[in-house]
């Protein structure tokens, strides 16, 4: 029996159940009621373990990450460590490796040593995250699923400044470079191509990638056989990659391609030439998920569901000036 089971029983949605088990002071006594009912009549549990462990407090935070060696990654679990030792809390630390299954065993076997759990990006199934926030309080970033606090990061505005930019320095032919399939993705791509309609542009999409510097270094035989004067890459460690291999095979930026990455990390102040980015403030995500998190364990009144950050277009050397002269 899942969590969706239960809901159906009791005619609720999964984030109501979720909440009965890990917040039931936030639910309709009748509801709560109605959802227990349903819950023994399918025989459905939490896993007990996890919530004897959870009401009586280990003073640990957990976070799974996708890759634990990507630089975005880094400066996030930096933030959580940081707000974490403030909170008198030690920090458990693992990576999926972009692997739903392996993030969904990370989060199971972290869930009993931990008061509360931080997903970043998860891959896991909407039942698998609504299964686990009825055991244990979590927070997730960059995914949105009722019933589950979120720390969102909107994009979309400026990507599509990105293209605006690349646009206005001559170029016509513009790939974008996919990374995993998920909220972050897809928010580059809506501002991607709402700003290509705007400007009669037809962009060629190839990927997904795994975001890493070896899928850039892969994309970018890719990125040149399509014909681009632009590219815009999922992160920089994939524009990077861009970067290597171009430079490998002779090919000039931004004299011959211009490259755009996102999340501005460290990275793209040391590659050559220096990356023009879209600023994510990966920090500010670190600390305000541990401190939403924090509000959720303790089950603070008020405590938000959702926050959502921006990010914004900074431009550096890899897109050069323009291909034709103004007007």
């Amino acid at each position: 029996m899942t969590i969706r089971d239960v809901a159906a029983r009791a005619g609720v949605s999964p984030a109501t159940v979720s909440r009965v088990f890990s917040q039931p002071e936030a639910v309709a006594p009748d509801t709560r009621q109605r959802v227990l009912a349903a819950a023994e009549e399918l025989r459905y549990a939490p896993n007990p373990v996890a919530r004897s462990l959870a009401r009586r407090r280990t003073g640990n935070l957990g976070i799974v990450v996708p890759d634990i060696v990507n630089s975005f990654s880094a400066v996030v679990i930096k933030a959580v460590q940081q707000e974490a030792r403030r909170e008198e809390y030690a920090l458990f630390v693992a990576a999926s490796d972009e692997v739903a299954d392996d993030e969904e065993r990370w989060a199971r076997a972290l869930a009993p040593q931990v008061d509360g759990l931080l997903l970043m990006s998860p891959l896991s199934s909407d039942t698998f995250l609504l299964d686990l926030a009825a055991t244990v309080p979590v927070v997730v970033t960059n995914r949105q699923l009722d019933g589950i606090p979120a720390v969102l990061t909107e994009t979309a505005p400026a990507t599509g400044h990105a293209v605006e930019h690349l646009h206005a320095l001559g170029h016509r032919n513009l790939v974008y470079l996919h990374g995993p399939n998920g909220y972050s993705d897809s928010r580059r791509v809506v501002g991607l191509q709402a700003a290509c309609t705007r400007l009669g542009l037809d962009p060629v999409l190839l990927g997904p990638f795994p975001a890493r510097f070896s899928s850039g270094v892969r994309a970018a035989d890719l990125v040149l056989a399509a014909g681009a004067t632009a590219v815009v890459a999922f992160n920089d460690d994939i524009a990077a990659g861009l970067l290597n291999r171009f430079a490998d095979r002779g090919v000039r930026v931004p004299d011959d391609v211009s490259v755009v990455g996102h999340d501005d990390t460290a990275l793209a102040e040391m590659v050559t030439p220096r990356l023009t980015t879209v600023h994510i403030p990966a920090a500010a995500t670190g600390a305000t998920a541990t401190q939403l998190l924090i509000q959720h364990i303790r089950g603070a009144n008020g405590a938000a569901r959702r926050c959502e950050l921006s990010s914004e277009l900074i431009v550096r050397r890899s897109t050069g000036p323009a291909l034709v002269p103004a007007g």
